[in-house]
């Protein structure tokens, strides 16, 4: 697992993606490969209770190729709001072989909104 030198930048993209979350833990929901050359900067991660009327838990973990380590663990999302887990003025590096993974309590109930930037 590389640290690439982020102060010679060839490109910045910026991307926004999304995921319903299950009830494994362990879905990657951003993955940055192994040898990739980047380094993914995570800026934020906005998670949506769709459920009506129940509250539903929200976990975020960093994975970093030898373990897993918890951003927010069993965090309550009440229905119909929104968690802002992860923003900018904390943001997460990922680096080659690194990953963000999420879960929640129940299936269907939060859906992730999660925006970074891929360097290189």
């Amino acid at each position: 697992m590389a640290a690439p030198n982020i102060v010679n930048v060839a490109t910045i993209t910026g991307i926004t993606t999304g995921a319903s979350l299950t009830t494994s833990t362990s879905t990657s929901l951003v993955m940055n490969p192994a040898s990739s050359g980047k380094v993914f900067k995570i800026n934020s991660v906005i998670v949506a209770n769709v459920d009506g009327s129940s509250a539903a838990d929200v976990t975020l973990k960093y994975y970093d190729g030898s373990g897993t380590f918890n951003i927010a663990k069993v965090v309550t999302v009440p229905a119909k709001t929104t968690l802002v887990a992860v923003d900018k003025n904390a943001a997460i590096y990922l680096e080659e072989g690194c990953q963000l993974r999420g879960g929640a309590s129940a299936n269907s109930d939060l859906e992730a909104i999660i925006t970074y930037e891929e360097i290189s």
